[in-house]
């Protein structure tokens, strides 16, 4: 009882300050819906948004309701920094994806997120958005695609891609054009 008496005095010291304290207004935050059926004009539309002080929020491809099969991504304009670049790599080729990925690793591009969509001429592609940080200290990433037609095999290789330092960013299940129905894991690891 006697502790309870003196913790008392002690809380409406601390509480009082606290509850005084002015609780700033939140910035408004803006969106940007872009949605296409032609993924080589979406990374065109990014750069517009991304040159209007939007940055990356998410992406799905899928059909809508008058879109028919769209890549839908959302970009944010909230207060953050701005000057972000963007890249959207879209393949039905899992080899030809682990190489522009690289290429995009390599010039200082980072992984942001992964869809599958079903393209008007490619048929149904894997999508990866990359972004790039504005005057930033560019890290470099070494990007490892894995794609399979078992989970049992994905459970091996993505073990043995951890072991060598490698860290899982996304996932999708995609039927490609050589490999049938797959899933494919996207890793990446530092480069020194």
């Amino acid at each position: 009882m006697m502790f309870r008496l003196l913790w008392l005095p002690l809380c409406a010291c601390v509480c009082i300050p606290l509850l005084s304290v002015p609780v700033r207004a939140q910035e408004p935050v803006e969106y940007r819906v872009l949605a296409t059926n032609k993924t080589s004009t979406m990374q065109k539309e990014m750069q517009e948004a991304a040159a209007a002080g939007f940055r990356f929020g998410d992406v799905m491809g899928g059909d809508t309701a008058f879109g028919g099969s769209e890549v839908v991504i959302i970009m944010v304009r909230d207060g953050s920094p701005a000057g972000f670049e963007y890249r959207l790599l879209a393949t039905n080729k899992t080899s030809t994806m682990q190489k522009e990925m690289q290429e995009a690793g390599d010039a200082g591009y980072e992984y942001r997120g992964q869809t599958v969509f079903k393209s008007t001429f490619g048929g149904k592609e894997v999508v990866a958005i990359l972004e790039r940080a504005p005057d930033a200290k560019i890290v470099r990433y070494e990007y490892r695609l894995l794609a399979t037609k078992k989970t049992s095999t994905m459970q091996k290789e993505l073990a043995e891609a951890g072991d060598q330092g490698y860290g899982f960013v996304g996932m999708t299940v995609a039927k490609t054009l050589v490999g049938g129905d797959e899933v494919v894991a996207i890793l990446r690891r530092k480069l020194p």
